[in-house]
């Protein structure tokens, strides 16, 4: 899948079938369901989980809870466009596979 064809499945009213957890999280982000997808970044114990959550309390406002879940992500805390690091994180994921 590429990001155009994961921005198309955005019109549908369900994720498609197969999307790993860190992308149906991000996918329920971009529909406007945050809530939704940060009960699915805090059920993924990992960096990824840890950088789809820092992304989602930075987008959120709670800029201290964003820099915990990105220093649990091993990374910098982010400080440029929310919608560029929405697409980094789902390039990144598409690419992984």
């Amino acid at each position: 899948m590429t990001l155009a064809d994961f921005r198309r499945t955005l019109d549908s009213p369900a994720p498609p079938d197969g999307l790993s957890e860190p992308l149906r999280a991000l996918w329920h982000d971009a529909r406007g369901d945050w809530d939704r997808a940060h009960v699915i970044a805090q059920d993924i114990d990992d960096e990824t989980g840890a950088r789809i959550h820092a992304y989602l309390h930075r987008k959120e406002g709670d800029l201290s809870n964003a820099g915990y879940w990105y220093r649990r992500a091993g990374r910098a805390t982010e400080r440029g466009d929310l919608g560029e690091e929405w697409t980094d994180l789902v390039e990144e994921l598409l690419r992984a596979g």
